[in-house]
């Protein structure tokens, strides 16, 4: 573990909230060509995968946090940074993510790894002397850190980098339920009510929920619709088996894990210790970062997206050599 200096929050965002917030309300809007490919899913179902068209290098597969998509904030933002290395991004939606709601009754949940696994399979297949690494943030990078540890020395990944990884599912839940982070809690539960009602207009479930609405937690939800979806007991063995701490130990991808130690969504005790670390695994723990922040700068209101330009230039280190 790193308790480095090279991230400086901007002196106008050095307060966790602002550092969180700032890019979802006041980023400017990337463009960015793109173009998007509908990838059928073995058991019926499919992803939606958005490719930049720039670029003929190596491919950075990058996997969005809870209720993300192409246009949250830091989506566009780091397919940009890929895009001037010369490497090739993939943005791959979650199943429902895309802004389409997928065949299946099932969705996507913090410790789904079949369909990343998946992906990069076809990937491989299609290319198969091209360099991959994935970037996951916040709910994508517990998917990868859980799906780098499974895998083991099997993975076929150069490199990976993860973000604001929730590495204990139970604590987080509890965390989000507590003071300020209830805020964030409200916004996330309204995308994850609107996503289920849409699915229950099209698709019968086994759901035995009569408002979804009053799922006003995640414990609530995550009992009442991801557990039961998904082939767990409860919340309880949902956030038990999907907690990506545990697996850290069988990484053997080289792995750089950024996190600020006041993030508003959980804890510090979530945070690894060194003795849990690989000798792969490089962790980078800054004072301030907020959730998904990292935003550097000395003047007002120009601000400095430091996240990517460490992603690209951890991930240079192995696929440009």
């Amino acid at each position: 573990m790193s308790n480095n200096n090279k991230f400086k929050p901007a002196w106008w965002l050095s307060n966790p909230h602002l550092q969180t917030t700032w890019s979802v309300f006041a980023r400017r809007r990337i463009e960015i060509a793109l173009r998007r490919e509908c990838l059928e899913l073995p058991d019926g179902d499919f992803v939606h995968l958005d490719w930049t068209v720039a670029g003929t290098g190596p491919i950075v597969l990058v996997l969005h946090g809870l209720a993300g998509s192409i246009e949250s904030h830091y989506a566009k933002g780091i397919l940009q940074a890929i895009n001037h290395c010369g490497w090739r991004g993939v943005f791959m939606h979650f199943r429902g993510c895309s802004g389409t709601p997928n065949r299946l009754p099932r969705s996507y949940h913090s410790g789904e790894t079949g369909d990343v696994q998946y992906v990069v399979e076809q990937i491989r297949q299609r290319e198969p002397n091209t360099p991959i690494a994935a970037v996951g943030y916040s709910l994508g990078g517990n998917v990868l850190i859980k799906w780098l540890g499974e895998t083991g020395d099997k993975n076929p990944l150069t490199a990976a980098v993860v973000i604001s990884v929730p590495f204990e599912l139970a604590k987080i839940a509890d965390q989000m339920d507590r003071g300020f982070s209830r805020v964030y809690q409200w916004w996330l539960m309204r995308s994850l009510h609107e996503a289920v009602e849409q699915k229950l207009k099209t698709i019968q479930t086994i759901l035995a929920v009569e408002d979804v609405r009053k799922l006003n937690n995640f414990w609530q939800f995550d009992e009442k619709i991801t557990a039961p979806l998904h082939g767990f007991t409860n919340a309880n063995d949902y956030y038990k088996k999907s907690s990506s701490r545990q697996y850290l130990h069988n990484i053997c991808v080289p792995t750089l894990i950024l996190h600020g130690r006041d993030d508003p969504f959980m804890t510090s005790d979530v945070i690894p210790q060194n003795d849990e670390l690989p000798p792969g695994v490089h962790m980078e723990v800054s004072e301030k970062g907020g959730h998904l922040g990292f935003i550097a700068g000395n003047v007002p209101f120009k601000p400095i997206y430091w996240s990517e330009q460490r992603v690209v230039d951890y991930l240079r280190g192995f696929l440009e050599k």
